[in-house]
């Protein structure tokens, strides 16, 4: 599937804007043109995190099924889990168009959307209308860019999506919504987990993880506010990372100068040292999700061998095609049985060091 959206497909949606090529691309993982992968039940790749059992550590990031619309059909492209949204309480349309903006040379994307989405409604509809099938679904939750209270936002997504999702994702480090990462600041921090664990411990039945996702863009000093809050709320884990503010290293001419979040492979090494610093601050108990430039099987052993439990992608799908997770499943498959190792946790953490050494890029 690779190789034919290589030589057709990806010219073909290169050719449209980058959000209708997304909106095509959403319209045919729903009528089902795009087909699904031969299942790999490798028990090698099982990892259970948080109490939920992933068939395999690779996961779709929030950002690319913004409404729900499908995360069944990304499930059946190979995916371990899939994250929908991020979703605000109410319907909001983002910034101003254009606002993704490709940088080819990198196989990278700058985004300045805005947490452009349906609604809790419409998501809650569509998660309601899948509660039967099978799978892992995260729902990454928001605030509204003119909420009066953005704490109250996401205990509010807590609510209303308990019942239907599998962990939920706290977003405070997109960098489309001005002054939403301040919300990782120690104080702000405090008060936002303490509301969201308060609203997710109040509802009834399954107790539901919750992540924390957070930008690459910080500080030694603020990973250790970060860490230390972390370690006074009961946090199932962290996801790092977001998109960057960095525009180190980019070849592209085109497009490098935009406003917004760069994803895609200039974000790997980045990514990469910030989870490695993190995971030396909270110590080899507490769940990391690895996010940031994987876009082969190589690149994410090394998110794992760096501290990952598990790991996500987005932007890559969009340069290498609907067939990418498959073959990165395969691959670590593959990879497991030449070393003769016989589960993928086995190699987590065995590169921490290295990584953390080094300094997190200007």
């Amino acid at each position: 599937m690779s190789g034919l959206f290589q030589s057709i497909g990806r010219k073909m949606l290169f050719s449209l804007e980058p959000e209708d090529a997304h909106a095509l691309s959403i319209k045919a993982l729903k009528t089902g043109l795009v087909p699904a992968c031969v299942p790999i039940n490798d028990p090698a790749l099982r990892v259970t995190v948080a109490g939920l059992s992933f068939p395999n550590p690779l996961g779709m990031a929030a950002g690319y099924d913004k409404n729900a619309e499908v995360p069944d059909a990304l499930l059946k492209l190979g995916f371990g889990f899939a994250e929908v949204g991020t979703l605000t309480p109410l319907a909001q349309s983002g910034n101003p168009k254009p606002r993704i903006f490709r940088l080819v040379d990198d196989k990278a994307v700058i985004n300045r959307l805005g947490f452009n989405n349906q609604g809790h409604e419409s998501a809650f509809r569509r998660l309601t209308e899948r509660r039967s099938h099978a799978g892992i679904v995260g729902v990454n939750i928001g605030a509204n860019k003119d909420a009066t209270n953005r704490v109250a936002d996401y205990a509010a997504g807590i609510r209303k999506f308990h019942a239907l999702a599998s962990y939920f994702t706290v977003n405070i480090s997109s960098p489309n919504t001005p002054g939403l990462r301040d919300l990782q600041a120690r104080d702000n921090l405090k008060e936002l987990l303490g509301a969201v664990m308060e609203a997710r411990d109040a509802q009834p039945g399954v107790r539901r993880p919750v992540f924390l996702k957070i930008a690459p863009d910080l500080t030694e000093s603020s990973l250790d506010d970060i860490a230390a809050e972390v370690a006074l709320h009961p946090l199932d884990g962290l996801i790092i990372s977001n998109t960057t503010l960095s525009r180190t290293g980019l070849k592209s001419q085109r497009n490098g100068g935009e406003n917004g979040g760069l994803s895609g492979a200039p974000l790997f090494e980045r990514s990469t040292i910030v989870l490695a610093k993190i995971r030396q601050r909270v110590g080899p108990e507490l769940p990391l999700i690895g996010v940031g430039g994987i876009d082969s099987a190589a690149t994410a052993i090394a998110k794992i061998r760096a501290g990952a439990d598990l790991v996500q992608l987005y932007t890559s799908m969009i340069y290498h095609g609907p067939g990418l997770a498959g073959e990165i499943v395969k691959g670590l498959s593959a990879a497991l049985m030449r070393d003769s190792i016989t589960t993928i946790a086995a190699l987590r953490d065995c590169d921490v060091a290295d990584w953390a050494a080094k300094p997190i890029p200007a």
